[in-house]
């Protein structure tokens, strides 16, 4: 066939050096950008067959995130904007670790298992962040893409992407399938949230955002028009200057518990901070007495889950309301326990995605700031009825309009710190609640995270949603012994999904207590699962 001859020819632009094995993890293939040429060309491929498998558009995100600037990596995105299915991560492994001479076997085995019409026409979107790296491995994607038939958008935050590939497989019911489709969807919901909140004043609009030198920059920057003034951005590390995601952005800030760099903060001034590919956000602000307080995944979810509880409470048809988290989190042991249904899962937003949406209305949200909500179609013809009844009473109308304008509000496909940035400061101008009072819902316990690097993460194995360790021998054993030495105490370990390395995660009564924890327990991952470099030194 022509379009294999294409293959081999395009293939030999983008050759894979011979023995390099990597992993399609939780967040696609991710890695110093230097290895990816030939994985972005047979990403283009799979999309391409992907594509013609489901006869729908599917989207590829060439980004690394929270990553250091020299990374890069990539994603594919499903028909509704959500992540691509397992067996077809396993495609996508078996594709990028296929020696050159045994692509065209690869690609013709996916096709046959599949019983893919190769007649089928394809369409694909392109994606990318404002990395370095960044054009010339999104051309690789386009290369593959046109070696079997594309449309490439160019830079776009990765919640964008996700956002088109579902309008554009929705016939438009999710929205308009452009960048500017996605600036009016949102910006028209959070004024018509915020438009009826009395006497909001400057400084209740007026919000500190940590752009991370990435694309959430560019983009926020170019939706500010659409605004009209409801929301005053004061926008930090822009890109003009200043690497991406180094000394400032959500995972920064989350892991070192300080302000970005070049952040100013005066006392109670609300602050915010991106990732590099805007689809996590965590908010901040400094005390009286000039200590840093962080509310992260956990105290948005909380915001947000109590915010709808309320609206739902107001009408004798509420809908089944669940709250869902992974486990490394306090708020499992807060008072929201109470309020709401807690789910617990593994560590990763294809778990918590696939969680939330067993339920009417999911809220789901990493310590980490990625995070969305999810209504199911009974719920969201639920509330446009209720919304459009003359025979509602008015404060049941007001919210079933409210909750109208939230579900217009929120990017249901993947976490999005524009849409949740915008979710965040309407609940809080609704409810007139400072971000202090906001804070003071429930109170952390004092905690650290560390990360250890290791020769093979797949040494960790875990049980019971990853709160347990049963491999490496000792290692759970250690970890619980150390545990028992401190009040209020806790501490888990994972692998991470995209890279050598293990996550460790402890909290305790006091600070001490907690980084002292976090520092024991890198040393028994370290002495236990093959840790590489120096010896973790304590904090």
């Amino acid at each position: 066939m022509a379009q294999f001859e294409e293959v081999s020819q395009k293939s030999a632009v983008h050759p894979k050096p011979v023995g390099l094995v990597l992993q399609y993890g939780t967040a696609g293939f991710r890695t110093n950008s230097k290895q990816l040429d030939h994985v972005m060309f047979r990403m283009g491929l799979l999309a391409t067959l992907r594509s013609k498998k489901t006869k729908a558009t599917i989207g590829v995100m060439v980004t690394a995130s929270h990553n250091p600037e020299e990374d890069n990596g990539v994603k594919l995105v499903d028909p509704m904007g959500e992540m691509v299915t397992p067996a077809w991560e396993g495609y996508a492994t078996q594709l990028a670790n296929a020696e050159q001479e045994e692509l065209l076997t690869a690609l013709k085995d996916i096709i046959e298992r599949e019983t893919i019409s190769m007649a089928q026409e394809a369409s694909v979107f392109v994606g990318k962040d404002t990395r370095p790296s960044s054009d010339s491995l999104s051309q690789a994607v386009l290369d593959g893409v046109h070696a079997l038939g594309g449309h490439n958008y160019g830079l776009v935050t990765t919640p964008q992407l996700h956002y088109m590939v579902c309008c554009q497989n929705t016939q438009g019911r999710y929205g308009e399938a452009t960048v500017k489709g996605y600036y009016r969807k949102l910006s028209q919901a959070f004024i018509q949230l915020t438009k009826n909140v009395p006497n909001r004043t400057d400084d209740q609009k007026a919000l500190l955002v940590d752009g991370a030198n990435g694309i959430g920059a560019l983009k926020v920057c170019e939706m500010e028009t659409y605004l009209k003034n409801e929301l005053q951005l004061s926008l930090f590390n822009d890109g003009s200057s200043g690497k991406l995601n180094h000394l400032c952005g959500a995972d920064y800030v989350k892991v070192q518990q300080r302000a970005p760099k070049g952040v100013e903060m005066t006392a109670g001034e609300r602050c915010c901070s991106y990732d590099g590919d805007a689809d996590r956000i965590v908010y901040y602000y400094s005390g009286s007495a000039g200590r840093f307080h962080l509310l992260d995944g956990d105290k948005i979810a909380t915001l947000i889950s109590t915010y709808l509880k309320e609206l739902l409470s107001r009408h004798t048809h509420s809908s089944v309301f669940p709250d869902t988290h992974t486990h490394m989190r306090s708020v499992l042991t807060s008072p929201l326990s109470s309020q709401v249904i807690v789910r617990c899962t593994k560590t990763g937003v294809k778990h918590l995605h696939h969680a939330a949406q067993e339920f009417d209305i999911g809220v789901y949200f990493e310590a980490n700031g990625h995070g969305t909500v999810l209504f199911s179609k009974a719920a969201e013809e639920k509330i446009q009825k209720l919304a459009q009844d003359s025979n509602t009473n008015d404060e049941r109308r007001r919210a079933a309009l409210l909750l109208q304008n939230t579900v217009n509000l929120i990017n249901q496909t993947v976490g999005d710190a524009i849409s949740d940035m915008l979710l965040i400061e309407a609940v809080l101008a609704i409810r007139g609640m400072t971000v202090q009072q906001w804070d003071a819902i429930y109170t952390d316990l004092p905690n650290r995270q560390l990360k250890v690097k290791v020769a093979d993460r797949r040494v960790i194995d875990t049980t019971d949603a990853e709160r347990r360790t049963v491999s490496p021998a000792g290692l759970q054993e250690a970890i619980d012994s150390r545990v028992k030495k401190y009040r209020q105490a806790r501490s888990f370990v994972r692998p991470s999904g995209t890279e050598d390395v293990v996550r460790v995660y402890a909290e305790a009564d006091t600070q001490e207590s907690a980084d002292a924890l976090a520092h024991e327990v890198s040393l028994a991952v370290y002495r236990l699962a093959g840790g590489v470099g120096e010896e973790p030194k304590p904090l």
